[in-house]
């Protein structure tokens, strides 16, 4: 093996190096070292290891990658990090796609709401021709004699 190849593929590290032992040896051997993601790959993504297939979390959690935006954008250098999904440009795009995801927004649909919201139109309307037959209800109860024979009486 080269020394290049031996610079490139592993760490040398000498073995018990501590001072409190003057008689350990001072023997080289190398140490392979894993395959860690490029130089050049996304900290904000999951990588494969190339070797065992197998997937690793991304460098920095949603909650901190969310975190270093708000930071990028207050400093405005968010254009200089890596893609991320927390990104200003992801966000708006994805509100773009998805919309604003919320029943009653779309053509010809309404919100829910609670039950005295919906029925509240209703029960103003009844509430108006209440007010407008009011006047002849006044002067019926007059003729019948204050109650007597009444058979209206308001719910």
């Amino acid at each position: 093996m080269t020394q290049q190849d031996t610079a490139t593929n592993s760490i040398a590290t000498s073995i018990n190096t501590s001072s409190a032992d003057p008689n350990a040896s001072h023997a080289e051997s190398t140490i392979q070292t894993s395959l860690a993601p490029s130089d050049n790959s996304n900290p904000f993504k999951p990588y494969k290891h190339p070797e065992t297939g197998r997937w690793h979390d991304p460098v920095y959690s949603l909650r901190r990658q969310a975190d270093l935006v708000k930071m990028a954008k207050a400093n405005a250098i968010e254009d200089l990090l890596p893609f991320t999904t927390k990104g200003s440009l992801e966000g708006t795009k994805r509100r773009e796609d998805r919309g604003l995801r919320v029943k009653g927004t779309g053509v010809g649909q309404r919100v829910k709401g609670k039950a005295w919201e919906r029925t509240m139109k209703s029960r103003l309307e009844k509430r108006k021709q209440a007010m407008l037959g009011m006047p002849a209800m006044v002067q019926q109860w007059k003729q019948l004699g204050h109650g007597r024979g009444w058979k209206k009486f308001p719910k």
